[in-house]
């Protein structure tokens, strides 16, 4: 795991956001997720500098994958990760806090 990652996992481990289980590294289909809650349907992504680019498309395409079968997905920068923890877990639990989409 990144730096970044390291943070937002001490931050979101032992259900201390909301009450929700995250897992890391998770396999969904064939990718894997940085962090996922499955009872929220949602997908936390940590985008460091190899997020750029041709990545973007692969990125765009992962995404839409994941919504089409029913999952919210949230990027965050690793940069806010380490700079703005509270604002990163904040839009978490907002996001947690609406109904998840339909399938």
């Amino acid at each position: 795991m990144t730096p970044p990652e390291r943070a937002l996992w001490v931050a979101l481990r032992g259900r201390k956001v909301a009450g929700l289980k995250f897992r890391r590294q998770a396999p969904i289909g064939p990718y894997i997720a940085d962090f996922y809650c499955h009872e929220a349907r949602l997908v936390v992504e940590v985008d460091g500098s190899t997020h750029q680019g041709s990545q973007m498309a692969h990125d765009r395409n992962r995404d839409e994958w994941m919504r089409e079968r029913g999952m919210r997905v949230l990027r965050v920068s690793g940069r806010d990760v380490l700079r703005k923890l509270e604002g990163v877990v904040r839009t978490i639990i907002r996001i947690t806090e609406e109904p998840p989409p339909s399938r």
